[in-house]
């Protein structure tokens, strides 16, 4: 046997450290045992499946009740795969009507922060997948925000663009492509809907008629992990699938 430290080969044992042999080395004076379990961890079943309940509706610390897993780790997890994944899944088909809205929300001491999501106005289905948000920015209100979103859905050059009738939209939408109404919005507000459903931290409670919403204890501490949150909901949405990880 050699030092696993210095390969000298003047080691003898020195007891036994948790049941096991342990061994010090002459040379160097440094201690180790002979044989080291393999670093535990989780499966990727069992890292799939913790996912797929927080996709689902499930808050960190119902999944810990469930599953055993400590909330911490579940964390970790959709950090860990949300820097893996794209903001939206791509997509071939470009819209030909685009549907913009902005879904309110909370992070960090309960401040407001709102979610602008960009649907295809004509839903689109195929038997392995269905077409969801496409292009999506996280911030305040302001038209600051609103930019990096035009400028990815300009690039579909639609004719025509959908949205309420929210004041930032008219100076970016020229007047003869912009429908404004709440009719024609069907298509947005349902997946927003789907991303309050499927995900706890963009969970409120309807407070009173019209858009009212009381806060909720369900929220996000940080922008970037609800970002995170986001790109895992989104390919899990498409998909019904979570990616293996490492």
């Amino acid at each position: 046997m050699q030092c696993l430290y210095c390969n000298h080969p003047n080691v003898r044992k020195n007891g036994k450290r948790q049941g096991k042999q342990n061994y010090i080395c002459v040379n160097c004076d440094r201690q180790f045992i002979d044989v080291y379990n393999p670093p535990k961890g989780y499966s990727d079943e069992v890292k799939q499946e913790c996912l797929k309940f927080y996709v689902n509706g499930m808050g960190f610390r119902a999944i810990e009740c469930s599953t055993g897993v400590h909330h911490t780790t579940i964390i970790h997890w959709v950090k860990q795969i949300g820097q893996q994944l794209p903001d939206a899944p791509q997509e071939d088909e470009i819209p030909e009507v685009g549907e913009l809205d902005e879904l309110e929300t909370f992070v960090g001491s309960k401040k407001t922060i709102w979610l602008w999501t960009a649907v295809n106005h004509f839903r689109v289905r195929v038997a392995s997948r269905r077409e969801g948000v496409l292009a999506w920015v996280l911030g305040d209100h302001s038209a600051e925000t609103f930019q990096p979103l035009w400028e990815i859905v300009c690039c579909w050059q639609c004719y025509f663009y959908v949205t309420d009738g929210w004041k930032v939209y008219p100076s970016f939408i020229d007047s003869g492509d912009h429908i404004v109404s709440k009719t024609y919005m069907t298509r947005v507000e349902g997946e927003n809907t789907r991303l309050r459903h499927y995900l706890a931290r963009l969970q409120t409670l309807l407070k009173s008629l019209p858009l009212r919403y009381r806060k909720t204890l369900c929220y996000s501490k940080s922008v970037d992990m609800l970002k995170h949150s986001i790109r895992l909901l989104l390919h899990y949405l498409k998909y019904k699938k979570i990616p293996v990880f490492n």
